[in-house]
């Protein structure tokens, strides 16, 4: 049998399946597959193509952030797109950064930070028509492998997808027939986003990595805390790194804290000193994935169950944290496959997966009751911030106007190409 060289790609690709064998009561069965080939470029070519371009058709969206008058929107381990959100009725798509393998954004100011495979890239988007690449500093994120090849130099740009139909006999070996395909799937097991991807400072959404906090920017690998000193932006240093246990996810800032979700944990950390951050707490849970917000009294944690999660939990847990050190468990909220949350005064914001985009009223966080649902819609991550909040969801980058609590309406959707 021939050698058959297996790629990573950064996201979770669900059960890989290796067929090899046959259906018991018979020795012949018709299978759908979907398969995917690996492109090629040269580590330099991509970081030379790091640049403004035409506007492109949103396929597959990731993290979101946004400052000012702007939407920066993460296209999975593509780029980043940039949309004009000065009248959020009527936002306009405007320009594309190529950064093949990027994941994380964060702005300040007129700088943009972002990952590119395993490396941190600084660019001025001063003019986001006309974007400057800064810096490059190398294999920050060493996790960040999105492909092994027998040449450091060249890295995955791309994939192309490949559907078939076969006939498997007793015995076959799908690999062997197939030379060069680097993952099956079965087709059913396919979704969107499987491939691909002193200034003020913005918002980022719950399921961020990157997170920043005036001189400084803090990002989260698997298992670390790095800490960035961005006293001259355009110059990022790394200071320091803190260990953490294994599977973790996001981070989220609130005053002089962080708060990382972990696939089994909270972790709350002070940050008065913020080069060195301090952990205070923990908020243990069943191994699920686990996005987390908070505000002074409470931490509001989703969890969900999913390839890279395992666990079968799908809840809203409301954490007392008047006590940083030891937080203590309220009560905990049914939901049907939650992910990015978002609070707003008394309103707590829910991309609760395909049950759609949930708003509730919190004033009362052991009555927390549902207040507003928008379905036919498969949610991602929200962003709510002065009565507009901003969802991410499969199919569209939508806006809804909540500046009137009693009439919460959609009033835009930028559509994605699928």
């Amino acid at each position: 049998m021939k050698k058959v060289k297996l790629l990573c790609s950064i996201f979770a690709l669900g059960t890989i399946l290796f067929l090899q064998g046959c259906i018991k009561d018979t020795c012949k069965h018709t299978q759908s597959y979907t398969w995917f080939v690996p492109l090629y470029k040269s580590i330099q070519e991509v970081r030379n193509n790091i640049k403004s371009s035409a506007a492109r058709e949103i396929k597959a969206p990731g993290k979101l952030f946004i400052i000012g008058n702007y939407i920066f929107l993460n296209e999975i381990n593509k780029g980043v797109h940039i949309i004009d959100n000065r009248n959020p009725a009527l936002p306009v798509n405007k320009a594309f950064i190529d950064m093949p393998g990027n994941v994380d954004i964060a702005v300040k100011g007129n700088y943009l930070y972002a990952d590119l495979y395993a490396d941190l890239v600084v660019l001025d988007i001063s003019d986001p028509l006309n974007v400057t690449k800064i810096k490059i500093a190398e294999n920050i994120f060493p996790e960040r492998i999105y492909g092994i090849t027998t040449d450091n130099n060249k890295v995955i740009y791309d994939w192309v997808r490949h559907d078939t139909t076969i006939n498997n006999d007793c015995g076959a070996n799908i690999f062997e027939q197939y030379n060069g395909g680097v993952v099956f799937m079965l087709s059913s097991d396919i979704s969107a986003s499987s491939f691909a991807g002193g200034a003020p400072s913005g918002i980022a959404g719950s399921m961020a990595r990157f997170s920043l906090i005036n001189n400084i920017l803090y990002t989260v690998g698997n298992a670390s805390l790095n800490v960035f000193d961005i006293t001259s932006p355009q110059n990022p240093i790394l200071s320091n790194t803190v260990n953490l246990n294994w599977g973790i996810e996001t981070i989220y800032p609130f005053k002089d804290r962080l708060f990382i979700g972990g696939n089994t944990g909270m972790y709350i950390f002070n940050i008065a000193n913020p080069a060195s951050p301090a952990q205070l707490g923990t908020f243990a849970h069943a191994r699920v994935c686990d996005p987390v917000i908070a505000d002074d009294k409470y931490a509001f944690v989703t969890l969900r169950n999913g390839s890279t999660c395992a666990g079968f939990l799908n809840e809203l847990d409301v954490v007392d944290i008047t006590n940083l050190t030891a937080p203590v468990f309220i009560k905990k909220y049914d939901l049907t496959n939650p992910h990015g949350l978002s609070k707003d005064g008394n309103l707590l914001f829910i991309c609760d997966g395909a049950a759609g985009f949930k708003i509730f009223t919190a004033s009362d966080v052991n009555n927390i009751q549902l207040k507003k649902q928008f379905t036919g819609l498969e949610t991602y991550d929200v962003i709510a911030y002065n009565g507009l909040a901003i969802v991410i969801a499969q199919d569209g980058l939508y806006q809804y106007d909540y500046s009137n609590s009693n009439n919460i309406r959609q009033i835009s959707k930028i559509s994605i190409n699928q």
